[in-house]
């Protein structure tokens, strides 16, 4: 009996052993990471202590445009609008702290007053007195947010899907509880876990490559990113929308993909019944991603609407 004991011991100790090693999923070396995703026109731009990844292309003296990608993503989901929107203007891309080749902040600070704080240094950095802000989930929520405290630095506000509204989970004036299974994150991410939770963000699931999805998890293991993103969702603290998005004067655009799974279209007429002069755009057949899931056909509208509002010329490829 012992000796049938030790063995069912041994072999469910072998077992455990065998999927903790086929679970584990190290980080990423940064230099075979920057050899894939950093593009000869990038750049790391030191703001406050982050080093923060940027591309910045187009001409200088054109508009400017900050696209700013939600959570867990980065710069590169915006590709494809920036490239046909950089002919005529100044299109700025950035990965957020916690995110792609930024990696954390060493203040450990992931609240949305620091990186307004970060997102005016970098303008700041770049000579840019007002730019349009162009943003997506959660980073629509850090867009709206500047343009309530910065009136005069935003010339124009794109909001795709954007978050800042309470939810079951996420209540105002409270933290939320972040499980404590998340903290195995910082160890395993096996790319069938991941892809799960990449595909709710799309409508037609079938259109996430498998090269966009690839960089998603390439940039989830990039060093550090994952541990900053648990602090950063521990520090998630949402206010009352409502005064601020009534303080905002920029022309807004809202763009919907109306089978949004993670932020449903519904929350569009709360922005619309706060933000004066807003509009709305809605794509029946996309998720919460419009721009990365169908890049040439969510961008006329949004195109037309930058072009009206910040006075661009040139004609708009979209192939």
């Amino acid at each position: 009996m012992n000796t049938m004991l030790t063995t069912i011991l041994i072999v469910l100790a072998v077992a455990l052993a065998a999927l903790g090693f086929w679970l584990w999923t190290p980080d990423l070396p940064r230099d075979r990471l920057e050899a894939r995703y950093f593009a000869p026109n990038g750049a790391y731009v030191d703001v406050d202590g982050v080093r923060l990844h940027v591309r910045d292309t187009g001409p200088r003296e054109a508009p400017a445009i900050i696209m700013l990608h939600g959570l867990g993503s980065s710069l590169h989901t915006w590709q494809g609008w920036a490239e046909a929107l950089d002919d005529r203007y100044r299109v700025i891309r950035l990965d957020l702290p916690a995110h792609g080749l930024t990696g954390a902040d060493p203040a450990g600070d992931y609240s949305m007053g620091r990186w307004v704080a970060l997102l005016d240094g970098l303008m700041d950095t770049l000579g840019l007195e007002s730019a349009a802000l162009v943003g997506n989930s959660m980073g629509g929520r850090l867009a709206w947010m500047t343009a309530a405290r910065r009136l005069a630095r935003v010339s124009a506000l794109v909001l795709v899907s954007p978050d800042g509204f309470e939810s079951p989970g996420f209540e105002y004036g409270r933290s939320p509880d972040v499980p404590a299974l998340m903290g195995l994150m910082r160890h395993t991410l096996p790319a069938f876990m991941l892809r799960s939770n990449v595909e709710i963000a799309y409508a037609d699931k079938s259109t996430l490559g498998d090269d966009v999805f690839r960089r998603y998890h390439d940039m989830m293991r990039a060093p550090g990113n994952r541990a900053a993103l648990i602090d950063m969702m521990g520090q998630v603290m949402l206010v009352p929308p409502e005064p601020l998005l009534a303080a905002i004067e920029a022309p807004t655009l809202l763009v919907w993909g109306e089978q949004d799974a993670m932020i449903p279209v519904g929350n569009a007429q709360d922005y619309l019944d706060a933000i004066a002069g807003a509009e709305l755009v809605a794509f029946p057949d996309l998720g919460h991603v419009p721009h990365e899931e169908a890049p040439a056909r969510s961008l006329p509208p949004v195109a037309d609407f930058l072009d009206r509002h910040l006075a661009g010329d040139g004609e708009l490829e979209t192939d």
